[in-house]
């Protein structure tokens, strides 16, 4: 037992002395790696040499979309590597010491930065540490929250889709003194959180060379392109069933009795509850001269509910036509009354469209009050008795014809109602069906 645990117990003494002799290297190594370095100048051997930085970016968590500033916000890894000429050494001289992590402000860094940056306070990566390895090569790992200007087209909200671009490169550095270069062909995604608005389909990311009209060199960048696709489900169910719903209000406004005095109360109430939805579109949306495709469907749905506002005000003074109104046109007669009445099935107004026209028998009594008082003093002789009964007749027939005419141009208002209605219902279901396909 004693020989078993012994070399174990050798380790454990040992432990702390073989710490304190890797710390004890790793100071000697900073210590020699940091006699005569300056981190003010490009790490290189011979100043013509092109310092080549590899660049990688970890898209971990999308904070936010302003789409009415255009400006992204994201939280970012981005992991920068490099070859260091100056800070090179022989492990086997510093006890097989392989790396070392120091702060990133002692040594030279790239000043790659994000040229599309919309941050205030022009905020860039953290300032962590360095890890060198003993070929020189340096790996400086940082976090970022970056805000980026990213150009939104909304023309198809809320069923659009998002290209927001990352562009990287050297701010003082053209391409004959450092050049960068992307790690993979695409930003890691492994990490990322998913977000609750935007679905993330890719981002790819492409190396350029753009020549400045300013100077001669060279400067290449690195542009990652984050690919947005909008989960349009909070705005379906928010904006757009509630306007398909109060739209559909709006053709039975031509359904209400136009005794009822609520028909253009219903059009202005549904158009004033599109407007407030229209506001609420408008606030969320940049001031761009691309109107979203649901704005495109509150402004129809709009002009929709004016027309039919307008044409129950023309519908209404047919409707409410006195006993002095003109007759009802011929033309008005075979179209309105025979044929679209019997293509919107309303019967119950004036005569029936299936049968002919029959006249009514009535007694002629109780109608008017002038012809039952006349008819009261038929007490004269047989020439006076004659004369009344003709007056009475005449009265009667007089009554029956404006009773047939109001009854006629109420006939066509009502007619007219079912028209339109069905006409409007079709608008709008074929208006819905559009507008809910982009979804699908």
């Amino acid at each position: 037992r004693l020989t078993l645990l012994t070399p174990l117990t050798l380790g454990v003494l040992l432990l702390p002395t073989c710490e304190g002799a890797y710390a004890k290297y790793a100071q000697k190594l900073l210590t020699d790696l940091m006699t005569n370095y300056t981190s003010a100048l490009r790490p290189v051997e011979d100043t013509n040499t092109i310092l080549n930085v590899t660049l990688q970016v970890t898209l971990s968590q999308i904070i936010d979309m302003d789409e009415r500033n255009q400006i992204l916000t994201a939280y970012l890894w981005i992991r920068q590597v490099w070859f260091d000429a100056h800070l090179k050494w022989n492990k086997d001289e510093y006890d097989g010491l392989d790396t070392i992590r120091i702060p990133g402000s002692y040594v030279w860094r790239p000043d790659i930065v994000l040229y599309n940056s919309a941050d205030n306070h022009f905020t860039g990566p953290m300032d962590t540490n360095v890890v060198i390895r003993h070929d020189g090569q340096m790996m400086w790992d940082s976090p970022a929250i970056t805000k980026s200007s990213c150009k939104v087209d909304v023309s198809f909200f809320p069923f659009d889709g998002q290209q927001c671009r990352f562009t990287y490169g050297s701010w003082t550095y053209n391409g004959n003194q450092l050049d960068i270069l992307n790690a993979m062909e695409n930003a890691d995604l492994a990490d990322l959180v998913e977000n609750v608005e935007w679905e993330v389909l890719g981002m790819p990311a492409k190396r350029n060379i753009v020549l400045y009209g300013c100077c001669a060199d060279p400067y290449p960048d690195v542009t990652y392109t984050l690919m947005l696709q909008r989960r349009a489900s909070f705005y379906v169910f928010n904006l757009l069933i509630p306007c398909v719903m109060i739209s559909f209000l709006a053709p039975l406004g031509f359904y209400l009795p136009a005794d009822s005095g609520e028909k253009v109360s219903l059009g202005v109430t549904v158009m004033l509850a599109l407007t407030v939805f229209q506001l609420l579109v408008a606030e969320i949306m940049p001031p761009s001269e691309n109107v979203p495709l649901i704005g495109k469907y509150y402004i129809a749905t709009m002009t929709m509910i004016t027309a039919s506002t307008a044409l129950t005000i023309f519908i209404m003074n047919i409707h409410h036509c006195g006993p002095d109104a003109k007759p009802v046109p011929k033309w008005a007669k075979k179209v309105i009354l025979q044929y679209m009445a019997r293509m919107c099935f309303v019967y119950e107004v004036g005569e029936n469209c299936m049968s002919a026209e029959t006249e009514k028998h009535d007694p002629p009594f109780g109608g008017n009050t002038n012809c039952q008082e006349i008819s009261c003093n038929t007490h004269a002789n047989d020439e006076l008795l004659l004369h009344n009964i003709e007056y009475i007749a005449s009265c009667y027939r007089d009554q029956r014809a404006m009773q047939r005419r109001t009854g006629e141009w109420k006939k066509v208002a009502k007619v007219l109602d079912r028209f339109f209605m069905w006409m409007f219902f079709i608008m709008v279901f074929f208006m819905s069906l559009l507008i809910m396909g982009k979804a699908i």
